[in-house]
């Protein structure tokens, strides 16, 4: 893999190279944790070796970590192979246990982020305590309730924080095990650019066919780093078989990532962007003139239905206008979900506009 600039600097990415973190999903048996992780180490292509030490379940009844016993598995592979370890974290009690055996970075799980709660009681756990914490997002698509959990960290003094995107659960999902809604990461970025992003394509995919796909989108969006559950049999895990890979794997798909080579400090290459990007400003411009025009005829419309007595929705309508655009869509190279997602928008605003006529 070969560099790539980035906008900001940060605390986990030292150099151009994107972070790989890779391990186990959960610490099994000392044997499972020692050879995989040195297969990990013998890849050379990861920078930080990683284990689930408590695994919170949906149900219980299932595995559910071994627990502390783990934890002197991972600092015998941190002084074995000189690579720092992580291990995630749901309560004081995991705190302090993972600081007795020296773990270099802990993790906040989506489970525990989307409780405030939770995530006071670990804050409180590491209050003057020197560690990098890598903050997952919630389960749930809430942009607040993420950047809230890395807040209250901030607020007890830690200096080292980063985000981690593993998607965001949807029950109508089916392709994903876990929805990326790029997005809203994109979001957590804009907001808070200093701080790392590591993607987790294991969890957001629930898969093995998916995961060079999901990581490259990753590195193409410039994330920092990558998180890959790897698994000497991935076949046999304890848990979530179906989205680990063999060290082997890992190592030929790291190898075979894509980066992108254009410096963004090349004055010609920042001149062509600027006019391209002076294009898209255009047009955007132009598509809100637009988008306004034709609020301005729904709310004529609304008025029309309201001096008739009419309804506000008109389904035969309604599937009159998703059908052409996405004949239109088709024809402009335009996906049949991006068409549909932009019609209802404009939709929904447009029945939004005409509810406000007929209440005036």
């Amino acid at each position: 893999m070969e560099g790539q600039t980035k906008h900001r600097t940060n605390w986990l990415r030292k150099t151009e190279i994107p972070v790989v973190i890779a391990g186990p999903c959960s610490a099994e048996t000392e044997e499972q944790v020692y050879e995989t992780c040195r297969g990990i180490a013998a890849s050379g292509k990861a920078d930080i070796l990683r284990a689930g030490i408590w695994k919170p379940r949906t149900r219980p009844g299932t595995f559910e970590g071994i627990g502390i016993k783990g934890l002197p598995w991972m600092r015998a592979m941190k002084m074995e192979t000189g690579m720092p370890v992580t291990v995630e974290v749901a309560k004081a009690g995991h705190v302090e246990a993972a600081l007795e055996f020296e773990m270099d970075i802990l993790w906040i799980g989506a489970r525990t982020s989307v409780n405030p709660f939770a995530v006071q009681e670990i804050a409180e756990a590491v209050r003057g305590v020197d560690i990098p914490i890598l903050v997952k997002n919630p389960i749930n698509p809430d942009l607040a309730l993420w950047l809230g959990a890395v807040e209250r960290f901030e607020r007890v003094g830690i200096e080292k924080i980063g985000a981690i995107h593993r998607g965001f659960s949807n029950s109508a999902e089916k392709v994903y095990r876990n929805r990326p809604q790029w997005q809203l990461a994109i979001d957590f970025m804009a907001k808070r650019p200093e701080l790392p992003m590591i993607c987790d394509p294991s969890h957001i995919c629930g898969n093995r066919h998916m995961l060079q796909e999901v990581s490259q989108k990753g590195v193409d969006l410039n994330y920092d780093g990558l998180m890959i559950e790897t698994h000497r049999d991935p076949d046999n895990a304890w848990s979530d078989a179906k989205q680990q890979i063999t060290p082997e794997v890992f190592g030929k798909m790291i190898t075979d990532m894509v980066l992108r080579h254009g410096k963004e400090d090349d004055a010609s290459i920042q001149h062509s962007l600027e006019f391209m990007r002076s294009e898209i400003n255009q047009i955007d411009t132009d598509l809100m003139n637009l988008l306004g025009e034709r609020m301005g005829i729904a709310r004529k419309i609304g008025e029309f239905k309201k001096n008739n007595s009419m309804t506000i929705l008109q389904p035969k309508r309604w599937k009159e206008i998703l059908e052409k655009a996405q004949v239109k869509g088709d024809s402009n190279n335009l996906s049949a979900d991006f068409v549909s997602k932009l019609l209802r928008a404009i939709h929904d605003e447009s029945i939004d506009q005409q509810e406000k006529i007929m209440q005036s």
